[in-house]
């Protein structure tokens, strides 16, 4: 059983920066593209970054493009996302996933595994 810990978020003052990680379980974890979703109070869950399976390729969404950067360990199981430059408007929970296939989709149901999500609180 595939298991997703998320870690790393807090209340940071708009501008500042956060790192979250996503330690995985499980030996198959570097043949799985992994994404990193968030979601605000009143909101639906929106894509915000992906990896390919060998880290090689990164996307992201619009708002985040430029600010955040996403990246993988995959001799540690572990995925990161490092936030700079927050605004209040990216105050919400954030959850690792792990895609069912090796490249990133922004649809979260192609995603077979979640964590239970990390709170980001960006005060202005």
């Amino acid at each position: 059983q595939v298991q997703l810990v998320e870690s790393g978020g807090g209340l940071v003052q708009a501008g500042g920066s956060l790192r979250l990680s996503c330690a995985a379980s499980g030996r198959t974890f570097s043949n799985y593209a992994m994404g990193w979703f968030r979601q605000a109070p009143g909101k639906e869950r929106e894509f915000v970054a992906g990896i390919n399976w060998g880290g090689g390729n990164t996307y992201y969404a619009d708002s985040v493009t430029g600010r955040f950067a996403v990246s993988r360990d995959n001799t540690k199981n572990t995925m990161y996302l490092q936030m700079n430059s927050l605004k209040p408007e990216d105050t919400a929970v954030y959850y690792c996933a792990r895609h069912r296939l090796v490249l990133v989709t922004r649809n979260s149901d192609d995603y077979a595994y979640w964590g239970r999500g990390t709170q980001v609180t960006v005060s202005s």
